[in-house]
């Protein structure tokens, strides 16, 4: 699925709609499911229901075929997106408090094949 009026977002410096996030590019995209979150790629994010606020429970295995959203150590937190710190010491963006993850089966821009997977996972929205 081809993703339509994507919005470019960095979490450094933020502006109407459109945050910066150093090193990164999180992007609104329309999905068949409708508006969903997307990396700088136009790759699908998703959250993970056992997860909690600012905790990440995706770890190992779960993190090879879901991997987290990588913030940069440079990155700051920017309105409805934040960063938890992960077990391993590395830094992951959060939106609304929800750790952020990608869908390795996801193989092109606007797959959403991650949505529902074991009841527990979906796709982050704006």
């Amino acid at each position: 699925m081809k993703l339509k009026n994507t919005l470019a977002m960095t979490l450094v410096t933020a502006f109407v709609g459109t945050a910066a996030l150093a090193g990164a590019v999180i992007q609104n995209g329309v999905s068949a499911k409708g508006q969903v979150l997307t990396n700088g790629d136009g790759m699908s994010l998703y959250i993970f229901d056992k997860d909690t606020p600012a905790v990440s429970n995706c770890y190992d295995d779960c993190a090879v075929k879901w991997p987290p959203v990588e913030a940069s150590n440079s990155a700051r937190p920017q309105g409805a997106y934040g960063i938890v710190l992960r077990t391993d010491g590395s830094r992951q963006w959060t939106h609304n408090g929800m750790p952020l993850y990608t869908w390795f089966k996801d193989g092109a821009p606007g797959d959403i094949t991650g949505d529902g997977v074991k009841g527990v996972w979906h796709l982050a929205r704006p």
